[in-house]
């Protein structure tokens, strides 16, 4: 259950469009609901200002549909990550409005009454090389299902220096920057050095064989001499989101 429909509720028991006993019973819903497969925890939006999240990554279509069920008939909508081509043509199927993201293998489905509350700026997702592309999209639309508003800037990393320099306006007027860059690792710590607001680095596993499926770039990040930049785990552009998320509305 998300804060904005709890608040929402109080606010109908407040002003007298709702009795409390009702209120109480909406909610008395069994925080943890038990599928045979699974323990979705509904009341995690409430303890942590997001709900949980569907990775789809290792389950069935069968699993994942029956789990965005759960979520969505809790007013709550959902987000399902890491969705291969059958999962998100199922999640489609049962559910049409819901919004489908190919290159991120993300699918989304908005919740019931007042939409998630705005973060305080925009988010920039910034990416090294189109390769990097899968994993800020996958960050992009976390982001935006978390209710932040998101902004991209793609394709300027260090072998071309000039395209990110050319975009500098944008990089300070974000209130976060997500960087998402393979091979080298090297745009974070540029970017690091060129603004004020948190910069949070996203190694992902593009590039050749000796950048070892992305632990070169991660090792790079880790050890950026840009003070202020973070580091999530290779191609974890949901974990970067959630981080920047929680900055955003702090």
């Amino acid at each position: 259950m998300r804060r904005e429909r709890v608040l929402a509720l109080l606010e109908r028991v407040a002003d007298g469009s709702l009795d409390a006993a009702a209120a109480l019973d909406h909610l008395a819903l069994e925080p943890v609901e038990s599928l045979p497969f699974a323990s979705i925890d509904h009341h995690r939006a409430l303890r942590q200002g997001q709900p949980e999240v569907i990775l789809a990554q290792g389950k069935t279509t069968d699993q994942v549909v029956a789990i965005a069920e759960r979520i969505s008939a809790r007013g709550d909508g959902f987000l399902a990550t890491r969705a291969d081509r059958a999962a998100r043509e199922a999640l489609v199927a049962r559910f049409p409005s819901g919004r489908v993201n190919d290159l991120g293998r993300t699918v989304s489905l908005a919740p019931d009454g007042p939409p998630p509350a705005a973060g305080r700026g925009t988010v920039l997702v910034v990416t090294a090389g189109t390769g990097d592309l899968p994993v800020a999209e996958e960050a992009a639309e976390t982001l935006r299902s978390f209710g932040d508003a998101v902004a991209r800037v793609t394709d300027v990393g260090v072998a071309g220096i000039h395209r990110l320099l050319e975009r500098r306006h944008e990089l300070v007027a974000a209130s976060v920057l997500i960087v998402v860059a393979g091979m080298d690792g090297a745009l974070p710590s540029v970017v690091g050095g060129l603004v004020r607001t948190p910069v949070i680095a996203v190694p992902t596993s593009v590039g050749y064989g000796a950048s070892f499926g992305g632990v070169a770039a991660l090792l790079t990040m880790l050890n950026s001499c840009a003070a202020g930049v973070t580091v999530v785990n290779i191609d974890n552009g949901f974990g970067a989101a959630v981080a920047a998320s929680r900055i955003n509305h702090g």
